[in-house]
């Protein structure tokens, strides 16, 4: 008797088990998914059957985490009885299920008529997550800058002629509100990547629906959806004085959820005098009062200081790379700068057909940049918003999407220049007020011919005006005023693309664009307003292919274009290094940019679950098609600081057991540095990489360990030179080889 009570009393819990059925199967066509592994908190694992099917035996419920190659990693509730179905979403392997929200659209973008390419949260983490630039610099058609840290520039399709500091000419987004201020400067490097999850950047003039800017469009967006509740911390450090470590904290409630994160970055720079130090704070939360509303808010403020080196001479270089221009230090040559900025954003569905969003922004930035030559202050007050209607609905037979809405921004600055006496600010020189304010309003129809055929047709028009009050004014002695109203500008567009297949399609476009020059361009440091600066106008030609070949284990994206701007904005600097802007008259961009990804293992139950290739190559075969200056003709050069020839490898490998490794190579082509084309930025070979270990601990915990290389080959180059500099001084050395690591760590509760 005795035995058989022992033996009840040891099988019990067994008899308390019951049998759960899982069902894995493909969100968008259903079909059953094998070979998945699960994982749960008791630490034992599973894998689907041929049917994809999972049978556990469970005493209370539990939580299984999913993992596929070709699928996204999902985290589930598995109950204690009974049977659950898990529809798993695709991982992005084939470009028709790529899906992007460019053009105010949400398509495949197999079907997108334009160039865009998308740089993905797993992308960013390819290399040191400090910066966006070596990620962004494996797209074709696409180079950031990094004079020194956290100094960027980026030019898509074009130079950096306008951007001798920040970034111009690119409008940018950042979770829908326009992160481009009025005046037309973007603030980019006061983002840490802890505030970017992907990326979409639209290659060329996006006027009819983005306004000004002829660079194309870049839309940051942040973790959209908290769908569980997590605690993570990040930390790394490498040479040269770099640390840089996270937290982060996503709290799900019953209509929504908050998310909070601190990013701390520091590093003493390669040269001297390129010491940086930033913080980040985000507070994002994401609601939905009905079925039909969505409401996103959040508030960020950053603080970042960074030094300028300057630049330096071929025989400065020569003898020492390291150093700072002479000067820099002494006169603390640098920038602070202090923003807040809080957002509102509403997503309201009238009915099945109509829905709206809309954004507002408020930001207040302090900014303070003292230089070898002078000693700027500026306090910054600006907000704005941007709705956008879209309505789906029929013209006859013919499918058509109607979208509308507008943009208004707007900036009042107070700024101060003086002189700069060892550091610190002196006599002052001239005190202005300025005022920036920029609108537009835009309407697009996309009509779908054919269930091939989509045709798009777009128009915006915008409307821009700066005022510059002089309260004090040294030399003058008197105050003065200045006012430009820009004549409104109507840019239209034009595009076609044509599905050849379920995986390929050809896309055409026609598209103006235009560029006011900036108050900084006209409101130059050494006090003169130059109104006669006039803003650019060109326009765009462009084809391209899509392509998905063997159930996505290659993707080949390619485009050709021929972009006429007239009235080009380039710089030039005088005798006592002040940076101003003129008029060039007409410049020809030609260009051809292909990328191709293609992998030559995907298998989930071989030990190298996938090893993916890919090469990116970008032509840009850029003059001056018209350009005579101080009595020298400079028609037919080739346009300062474009290389005519880049080409990008990547290798990726994937393992079962979480280890991974990810190598890249770029080629370089020399650049010219002045318009003469008599100084060459010398080609170069940049090879990075990065290998780690990542994992789930259970259901609840996920770690990852990594570490990296920086310019394995220890080239001598510049990542971003001062173009047509006066006395020779055009480089900024960048640094040489140079080693990180870090580990990830995070916790469901």
């Amino acid at each position: 008797m005795k035995k058989y009570l022992l033996s009840i009393i040891l099988l019990y819990p067994l008899l308390l088990q019951a049998q759960t059925t899982v069902q894995l199967v493909d969100r968008k066509s259903g079909d059953p998914i094998p070979y998945v592994f699960a994982k749960m908190n008791n630490q034992r694992n599973f894998v689907s059957d041929e049917q994809g099917r999972i049978e556990v035996m469970l005493t209370q419920p539990d939580e299984m985490v999913l993992t596929h190659v070709a699928f996204q990693t999902t985290t589930v509730q598995v109950p204690s009885s009974g049977e659950l179905t898990v529809r798993l979403e695709r991982s992005d392997n084939t470009l028709s299920e790529v899906v992007v929200s460019s053009f105010e659209s949400e398509r495949p973008l197999l079907t997108q008529a334009a160039a865009i390419v998308r740089v993905t949260e797993s992308e960013l983490s390819r290399f040191n997550e400090t910066s966006v630039v070596h990620a962004f610099n494996t797209k074709p058609g696409v180079r950031v800058e990094e004079r020194a840290p956290a100094s960027y520039r980026i030019s898509i399709r074009g130079s950096s002629l306008r951007s001798p500091f920040g970034v111009r000419n690119i409008k940018v987004y950042w979770n829908d509100i326009p992160f481009t201020g009025a005046d037309g400067t973007t603030p980019l490097n006061i983002l840490d990547l802890s505030n970017i999850e992907n990326t979409e950047i639209i290659k060329g003039p996006a006027g009819s629906i983005y306004g000004a800017g002829n660079g194309g469009v870049i839309s940051f967006s942040s973790k959209q959806q908290i769908d569980e509740n997590r605690i993570s911390a990040d930390f790394s450090a490498g040479d040269f004085g770099l640390v840089r470590y996270r937290l982060g904290v996503q709290q799900q409630l019953e209509n929504g959820g908050i998310s909070v994160s601190y990013a701390k970055q520091k590093a003493d720079g390669y040269r001297d005098h390129t010491a940086m130090d930033r913080e980040v704070f985000q507070m994002a939360g994401t609601f939905r009062p009905s079925e039909k509303q969505r409401i996103n808010t959040q508030v960020l403020y950053s603080d970042l200081f960074y030094q300028l080196p300057g630049a330096l001479t071929e025989a400065q270089r020569a003898e020492n790379p390291r150093q700072a221009r002479p000067g820099s230090a002494a006169q603390n040559a640098s920038i602070a700068q202090k923003s807040l900025y809080g957002t509102l954003g509403h997503e309201y569905l009238f009915s099945p057909q109509t829905s709206n969003k809309t954004s507002f922004y408020i930001n207040t930035t302090d900014f303070e940049n003292p230089f070898n030559l002078d000693y700027k202050k500026e306090t910054q007050f600006s907000y704005g918003g941007r709705t956008s209607f879209t309505h789906n609905g029929s013209l006859g037979n013919i499918p058509i999407r109607l979208i509308g809405g507008g943009e208004y921004q707007f900036a009042k600055t107070a700024a101060q220049n003086y002189g700069n006496r060892n550091g610190l600010a002196d006599t002052i020189r001239f005190s202005d007020d300025l005022i920036t304010s920029t609108a537009f309003l835009f309407q697009q129809l996309e009509a779908e011919l054919t269930d091939r055929l989509l045709l798009t047709l777009g128009l915006s028009e915008n409307f821009s005006n700066f005022n510059i009050s002089r309260n004090i004014d040294a030399v003058r002695r008197v105050p003065s005023s200045a006012q430009r109203r820009f004549d409104p500008v109507i840019v239209p567009r034009i595009a076609l693309s044509a599905r050849l297949s379920e995986t390929s399609a050809i896309h055409g476009s026609i598209s103006s664009g235009f560029s006011p020059p900036t108050i900084d361009e006209v409101r130059t440091n050494e006090g003169s307003i130059n109104l006669d600066l006039e803003a650019e106008k060109g326009i765009n030609y462009e084809m391209g292919y899509r392509s998905s070949y063997a159930n996505g284990l290659v993707n080949l994206d390619v485009t050709a274009f021929y972009f006429r701007l007239d009235e080009t904005i380039t710089t030039f600097t005088n005798e006592q290094g002040v940076v101003l802007f003129r008029n060039a008259g007409a410049t020809d961009q030609k260009g051809i940019e292909a990328q191709v990804d293609y992998a030559l293992i995907r298998n989930q139950m071989a030990f190298v679950q996938e090893l993916k290739l890919t090469h990116a190559y970008t032509g840009h075969y850029f003059t001056f098609s018209n350009f005579v200056s101080g009595g020298n003709d400079f028609s037919g050069n080739s346009l300062t600081g474009v290389s005519p020839h880049t080409l990008i490898n990547k290798v990726d490998l994937r393992t079962r057991i979480g280890i991974y490794a990810n190598l890249t190579h770029q080629y370089v082509d020399d650049i010219p540095l002045n318009d003469a084309n008599t100084v060459y930025q010398e080609a170069y070979h940049l090879v990075n990489a990065r290998i780690g270990w990542r994992s789930n601990l259970g259901a609840r915990w996920d770690l990852e360990v990594f570490a990296g290389a920086e310019n394995l080959l220890n080239e001598s180059y510049s990542l971003g030179n001062d173009l047509n500099a006066f006395g020779g001084r055009f480089y900024q050395p960048a640094a040489t080889r140079n080693y990180y690591g870090g580990v990830k760590i995070g916790m469901k509760y």
